[in-house]
């Protein structure tokens, strides 16, 4: 009891004086701790001469000196790691030139150039077919293997002579009846045969598998799959016109350097020009046309090996080859393949590709002679459907031609496609290739070519939807805006499959959303509802509809204007599946945060919001991932928190009251509505000046009220011990003592409930660490909470020490003990005349007691206990698994002492010095902090009333660890 009893009285106020930084008058100047930092550029010079210092001379006039900098004495390490690590000075130098030569190559056109690549994926998904395959398979023999080193140079020859004449008669294999996918897995292989044959050293085995591949691409018996085939069959075309580049190219390196980047051919040996010249023989010796000519196309990058204009002469004797095939659509692929190659090697050489082009024009009737009419009689397939499969081709040919094209050269190609009769299809695809700017600037000229084409050939539709895609990308001229868009609908709206309407709606209401009002876009979306609606047509256009949506959102930001839309929220009906309906309230959300930028009370916008919210709270369920939750509530908290009815305090009330019945299955929300329901109430508080009137004192506790029933429901016991406190400490400062009472008896009971371990971010942890900065907080809480008259003394602090003393703490844990020691600091502030802080217009016990005798007398009793537990456990602590924890309790104890203990009383200042030893018996304290301490209590002993500090710093020896 000794410790209360002889506890230090405080003068807050004079101690706080003490304790406050020096101020020191600053010429702040330009200076602002948030302006951001001006790295210097710090260049040092080393002296040579004896006792000079490095002088630095920074490249910048900031008087601010960058202190990262400043420590690396002008060595950057990370640049120093980067020059380390540099893989073009740690490579061999013909893998770094190459690594340098395939990136200049890639740039050659610019980023504003759609690659092939991005192209390849949409091709493939769009041109399948169920119907059956057939693939011929090269099957090497054994005279294509290698020969070994010691074979004779002769036989080697002689073997090779004998493959070039069985080039094209190879054994083969028929593959019938294979389904795409078996068709795709077989091509995949072919692949990796010329591979496998390549590193092997079988060129000529490799050279077979591709020119089998390319024969592929004269069959036209599954049509509706060309285009696919035409993918899959040039990806190997350009793995082995890549191979034989690197071949040759690694024939070119002399003494470990390779060729620089624009090598021109003088500077390539004999042997690389002979292996070059070899394999362009080798592929004019085919006899077919089609494999001739894309296997020539394939490896035309290697004229840069034999002369500066090999590339120049190759391409118009390639496009005069086309000239050969018969097939329009085998073709005009071969034209693009062409374009492809064309514009890897020869960017510059734009004349080839124009005069491809304007080639593909001239025969451009074959599409409707009779030849192809019959093909499509025998294979079933309609004339529009084949038409689409030109698209990809001429779409690639048009946009190479259109890359950095001037206006004039496209305005002339406009023209020509204009003359040639039923020309839907280039039409298509100049408005697919062409500059957006291009095509908006003369909309009304399109819209008047797309109304002559005849409606049989090339659905007018997809015409339609190609300008719409142009002009969500550029404005068409101001005065036209509406008549497009009349011109545009009316075609739009006849029609009568539903995929193609929406499809066609979708691209159209981005227009719309960019130049009308939400009488213009109502329209279109009651358009859209009048023709998705009937036999559910809209279970089939989930993307559709949410991209519209996504569209709508995206322009109309202003939600008060979005839900005077009458037919959003009847458009959003049609969303009947509920995990894209979820989805689609997802977006809607989103947008509602990103945008709204002040809070709203509107009905309109609060009633969408809330079904919307609704929507999205009503799909969890037990199967629902803890992220999705932990996302739509962080939605739901962001609508809550946008909300605010003003004054009206008590309508706010009942918005979150609604709120809290709609939302309870999401526990992140219950717990931002005790928030704000909590700040409502000291919103209240602000408001009054902390003078209750009768209403709002009732208005108060009715807040109080909500969250003293919501906390019990939600499952994490940290959240509602947290949120106890928090509202208790709400009530206190609102004068509502019985419920402040009410909620600390709460989190009292609650705490034997903490298990020994809790889920962290879905690990397991101890909760001890936790559980200690909870009390911490609720003892510092507990200091100004008042007595209940008919309690007792201290009553909620008995209650809390009795569930600590009941409470299962493991064994090898002190955290009980760090406890009580804290709840001596508590019982200190205590006993003093006047408490370090108050709640405003509440009396604490400092006031209700005024230091009365009795109630000090129980604090003391208090402290009898809490001393004599912390001493009996850190005699617990005495053997020699467990003195090293008793060496920091020692301490710890110490510390408490030293700063709220009156140490002028002996035996008080006897058991600080008993601690201070224990501390040290055993060899476990830390050095640094008892010489610290030392030097702490040294310095206190010279300020005023605390010299008997002198002679205790002389009674507490500093011991070695020896």
């Amino acid at each position: 009891s000794y410790f209360l009893r002889h506890a230090r009285s405080r003068n807050y106020v004079s101690e706080s004086e003490v304790c406050k930084l020096e101020s020191v008058p600053l010429d702040f100047g330009d200076y602002h701790p948030l302006k951001p930092i001006t790295v210097t550029e710090s260049k040092t010079k080393k002296m040579n001469r004896k006792g000079s210092t490095s002088s630095t001379s920074s490249s910048s006039s900031s008087s601010m000196m960058d202190p990262l900098s400043s420590v690396l004495d002008g060595t950057d390490p990370l640049s120093l790691f980067a020059a380390a690590a540099d893989p073009v000075t740690t490579a061999p130098p013909t893998d770094g030139a190459r690594r340098k030569r395939d990136k200049d190559e890639s740039s050659a056109v610019g980023s504003d150039f759609e690659p092939w690549s991005s192209k390849r994926g949409e091709i493939l998904a769009r041109y399948t077919t169920t119907e059956k395959l057939s693939i011929n398979l090269y099957m090497g023999s054994e005279k294509g293997k290698a020969t070994t080193t010691g074979s004779a140079v002769s036989e080697k020859v002689r073997t090779r002579l004998e493959e070039l004449d069985d080039l094209e008669e190879g054994s083969q294999k028929e593959l019938l009846n294979l389904t795409q996918q078996d068709y795709m897995n077989r091509i995949e292989e072919l692949n990796q045969s010329l591979k496998d044959a390549w590193s092997s050293d079988q060129k000529v085995k490799a050279l077979k598998i591709v020119i089998q591949c390319s024969k592929l691409l004269s069959d036209t018996t599954v049509i509706q799959f060309y285009p696919s085939k035409f993918v899959l069959i040039t990806d190997i075309l350009d793995t082995f016109g890549k191979l034989v580049y690197e071949r040759i190219l690694s024939m070119c390196v002399d003494n470990r350097v390779s060729l620089p980047d624009n090598f021109s051919p003088e500077s390539v040996n004999d042997t690389a020009k002979e292996t070059c010249l070899n394999w362009f023989f080798k592929i004019a010796s085919i006899r077919e046309l089609i494999p001739r000519f894309y296997v020539e196309a394939a490896i035309l990058k290697c004229n840069k090996f034999l002369s500066k204009t090999g590339i120049s002469e190759c391409l118009p004797r390639l496009t005069s080859m086309i000239r050969g095939i018969g097939d329009p659509l085998v073709a005009v692929y071969a034209r693009a393949y062409l374009c492809r190659v064309g514009m890897e090697v020869a960017p510059q050489l734009k004349e080839s590709l124009n005069k491809n082009f304007f080639d593909f024009l001239l025969t451009f009737k074959q599409i409707h002679g009779d030849t192809v009419q019959n093909q499509l009689v025998v294979q079933c397939v309609e004339i529009p459907l084949y038409l689409t499969l030109y698209s990809p081709a001429i779409d690639w040919i048009l946009q190479c031609i259109a890359y950095h094209a001037p206006d004039v050269l496209l305005t002339e190609m406009m023209e020509r496609c204009k003359k040639l009769g039923n020309n839907a299809l280039l039409l298509n695809s100049v408005m697919s290739a062409f500059r957006a700017e291009f095509i908006a600037a003369r909309s009304m000229d399109f819209i008047g070519m797309i109304k002559e084409c005849d409606e049989s050939g090339f659905p007018k539709h997809l015409l339609f939807r190609s300008l719409g895609l142009n002009l969500a990308l550029a404005d068409p001229p101001e005065n036209d805006r509406l008549q497009i868009l009349n011109e545009a609908w009316k075609v739009i709206t006849k029609l009568k499959n539903p995929q193609d309407y929406i499809n066609c709606a979708e691209v159209w209401v981005e227009y719309t959303c960019r130049h009308f009002t939400k009488r213009e876009v109502n329209t279109v979306l009651a358009d859209v509802i009048k023709h998705m609606t009937p036999d559910r047509a809209f279970e089939d256009a989930y993307p559709q509809l949410q991209s519209i949506i996504q569209k709508v959102i995206t322009y109309i930001y202003d939600f008060a204007l979005l839900f005077s839309v009458e037919k959003f929220l009847p458009f959003l009906d049609m969303f009947q599946k509920e995990s894209v309906r979820v989805e689609v309230c997802k977006c809607i959300m989103e947008s509602f945060i990103k945008h709204q930028q002040e809070s709203t009370k509107d009905p309109v916008i609060l009633n969408a919001l809330l079904h919307i919210c609704k929507t999205m709270h009503d799909s969890v369920n037990a199967l629902t991932l803890e992220d999705e939750k932990r996302m739509l509530a962080a939605l739901i908290n962001g609508f809550i928190k946008m909300v605010s009815f003003g004054r009206d305090f008590e309508q706010q009330l009942s918005f979150y009251v609604e709120a809290r019945s709609m939302f309870c299955n999401l526990e992140p929300v219950l717990v931002q509505l005790i928030h704000s329901v909590n700040q409502l109430a000291m919103e209240t508080r602000r408001v009054m000046k902390g003078n209750h009137s009768r209403k709002t004192a009732a208005f108060v506790r009715a807040c109080v009220a909500f969250c003293f029933i919501t906390i019990p429901s939600l499952s994490s016991i940290f959240t509602r011990l947290n949120l106890y406190l928090h509202s208790g400490q709400v009530a206190l400062a609102n004068q509502c003592l019985s419920q402040a009472d009410a909620f600390f008896k709460a989190a009292v009971s609650l705490v034997p409930e903490v298990p020994k371990m809790i889920s962290v971010d879905g690990k397991m942890r101890p909760s001890d660490a936790f559980l200690l900065e909870f009390l911490c907080n609720f003892f510092s809480t507990l200091l100004v909470v008042p007595d209940h008259p008919e309690q007792g003394v201290l009553f909620l602090v008995r209650g809390l020490l009795n569930v600590i003393q009941d409470y299962t703490w493991e064994d090898n844990s002190d955290d009980k003990v760090r406890i009580y020691t804290n709840v001596l600091h508590l019982l200190s502030a205590m006993t003093q005349e006047a408490f370090i802080y108050h709640v405003d217009k509440v009396d604490s016990n400092d006031t209700l007691y005024g230091g009365d005798s009795k109630f000090l007398a129980e604090i003391n009793k208090l402290s009898e206990t809490v001393v004599s537990q912390i001493l009996d456990h850190l005699k617990t602590l005495g053997k020699e698994e467990t003195l090293k924890r008793q060496s920091q309790l020692a301490l710890y104890f110490f510390n408490t002492i030293l700063a709220h203990g009156d140490l002028r009383n002996n035996r008080l200042n006897q058991l600080s010095v008993n601690l201070w030893n224990l501390a040290q018996k055993h060899g476990f304290a830390d050095t640094k902090t008892m010489v610290k301490t030392l030097e702490y209590i040294k310095r206190r002993s010279k300020q005023p009333e605390m010299s008997h500090f002198t002679d205790l710093a002389l009674r507490l020896p500093l011991q070695s660890r020896t």
